[in-house]
């Protein structure tokens, strides 16, 4: 994909000093990091080195990444090393792609609560499948999934919800079987909505109860018990939004598909359209007027302010496995999926190499030691340039 004419780093390197004095105290340590390292990503800030063509001659600068999970320009290896290893775990049957999405009054609690009430969604979402799932009136065996977390919307609202990829069947209980869902069928999302509400619920309830949630500002009254009861009791009586996708055509396009999901940031630097006095324009695709692709424009102080809210905990796990797919017997459990499926065994992956030229070529397919001036030449590392050496502004992108 060709580099983009704009980015969020431009945004933040023009108008995050402004931001920070105006709004610093509201600001979080993670909020801080994040906005710091963007900005730095790629300049003279974090140091480089230089590189020659043995050749021509022609010489270029590589500026360190920063390498934060929220910087829209660090994810691409990362996403492309994800879907390497994950390759090796796809079997021959169906995958389905199965959402949880938290309404929006428990939305304004996780804000405030993001480390609890993530782990809260992660929690009663894979319980749920899991249950269900295991229910010999549905399917009746133990199902491998993945679940990766997202809190933005289009318009990079506070949107919260999980991204499940979920086999199409699974072990039966004793280990001898291979138990299919019915085609194009997982479960059924009535059953796994109601569920999900009452367990996310529960657990909210042990939380408050165990002293774990905080409220602030508008939702400061929420400490007092009887208000907290109060506050939850809608949500009870409405529906919670499940949402099943039509299964995926092969196990291959699963990973085509969600390799988009894991390692997305809450807008990609691709849907910048124009940035000029102070205003940011934006693509975003409006779900409720049949995916129509429309334009936004957000002031700058705005843009920083919802791209802000969707920084993660530190230390806090966006993708998650369980089941068939949980860590401890990954291995052990495919082994058998594989076996009663007629797949042959998993090949060993060979160790990576461990230049960072020679992954991304391996993983992309494009060459950086190749001369980008003659197209013959190798380029080779001429110099090394400490951080801080030069302006902060020039990016080596």
């Amino acid at each position: 994909m060709d580099r983009p004419p704009l980015a969020v780093a431009e945004v933040f390197r023009r108008y995050g000093p402004a931001y920070r004095e105006e709004h610093g105290a509201s600001l979080s340590t993670a909020q801080r990091r994040v906005l710091t390292a963007i900005e730095v990503c790629r300049t003279a800030a974090l140091g480089g080195h230089v590189e020659q063509c043995e050749q021509c001659g022609h010489q270029r600068i590589w500026y360190n990444s920063c390498a934060n999970r929220h910087c829209p320009k660090c994810q691409s290896l990362a996403r492309a090393a994800w879907i390497e290893r994950r390759t090796a775990e796809l079997l021959d049957c169906e995958y389905f792609h199965v959402v949880f999405t938290l309404p929006e009054r428990i939305a304004a609690l996780a804000y405030q609560n993001k480390r609890v009430v993530y782990g809260i969604l992660f929690r009663a979402a894979a319980e749920t499948l899991r249950t269900i799932a295991a229910d010999p009136q549905h399917l009746g065996a133990q199902i491998g999934f993945f679940a990766v977390l997202h809190t933005w919307g289009q318009t990079l609202v506070h949107h919260p919800h999980l991204h499940c990829v979920v086999m199409g069947g699974g072990l039966s209980p004793d280990g001898r079987r291979w138990i299919s869902c019915r085609r194009g069928f997982l479960l059924p999302v009535r059953v796994l909505s109601r569920l999900f509400r009452r367990l996310f619920l529960e657990y909210l309830q042990k939380a408050f109860d165990a002293g774990e949630l905080r409220f602030f500002s508008s939702l400061e009254r929420l400490r007092e018990r009887s208000a907290f009861l109060r506050y939850l009791a809608p949500t009870r009586k409405t529906a919670w939004l499940v949402y099943a996708k039509r299964p995926f055509a092969g196990p291959q396009q699963v990973l085509d598909y969600v390799g988009r999901y894991t390692h997305r940031v809450a807008i990609s630097n691709h849907r910048l359209l124009a940035l000029a006095d102070g205003q940011i324009c934006f693509r975003w695709k409006d779900y409720r007027d049949g995916h129509r692709q429309k334009a936004m424009t957000l002031g700058a102080p705005e843009f920083i302010r919802r791209f802000l809210l969707h920084v993660l905990p530190a230390g806090f796990q966006r993708i998650r496995y369980y089941g068939l797919l949980g860590n401890r017997y990954r291995e052990e459990k495919l082994a058998r999926c594989r076996q009663l499926l007629g797949m042959p065994p998993a090949e060993i992956a060979a160790e990576p190499p461990q230049d960072y030229r020679d992954r991304y070529q391996q993983l992309t397919g494009c060459s950086l030691r190749e001369c980008p001036a003659c197209h013959q030449g190798r380029m080779r590392v001429v110099g090394t340039l400490p951080a801080g050496h030069g302006p902060a502004i020039l990016d080596s992108s």
